[in-house]
């Protein structure tokens, strides 16, 4: 499903993941991602700071991985929230309701544990469940290309 309001931002963690769950048991956690704009010719730096919600396994992976300072990048929708406060007052809120989240590699490596497959997260975009979508016992995902599954002498056409 496409969505006109998609979003990457890269920034750094400005708090901790914070890990909870609704009574029906999905995971969900919320952190804040700060965004830097560096000032040119004397210029102020300008700050935004996003608040970023992820669900099921998205949300224990991060809470397992990311803290404070880490540089992450999110891919993911705008959505805005709407409530009224203890005194009644209306308010609102856009955040960023995360599809993905990846640490950034520009100035850091990260050492990458495949997780047990654990069922549909809710977050596939293959339609549904079954077939071979992972799992088995962790291992670690090598940068190396895949060998070809093609005899390379064959015509491609």
């Amino acid at each position: 499903m496409a969505f006109d309001n998609t979003i990457t931002i890269v920034g750094n963690l400005t708090r901790d993941p914070e890990l909870r769950f609704t009574p029906s048991g999905a995971a969900v956690a919320n952190f804040g991602v700060a965004w830097n704009l560096k000032g040119r010719d004397g210029q102020e730096d300008k700050v935004s700071f996003f608040d970023v919600t992820c669900w099921r396994q998205l949300a224990e992976n991060v809470s397992d991985s990311l803290t404070k300072g880490s540089r992450v990048v999110v891919y993911g929708r705008l959505d805005q929230r709407s409530w009224e406060n203890q005194d009644g007052d209306r308010r609102s809120k856009v955040e960023i309701i995360a599809d993905d989240v990846a640490p950034s590699l520009k100035w850091a490596t990260a050492e990458l544990t495949r997780n047990e497959f654990k069922g549909d997260g809710g977050g596939s975009s293959s339609g549904g469940g079954g077939g071979n979508q992972g799992g088995g016992a962790p291992r670690p995902v090598s940068n190396e290309p895949a060998a070809p599954q093609y005899d390379m002498n064959e015509e491609p056409f």
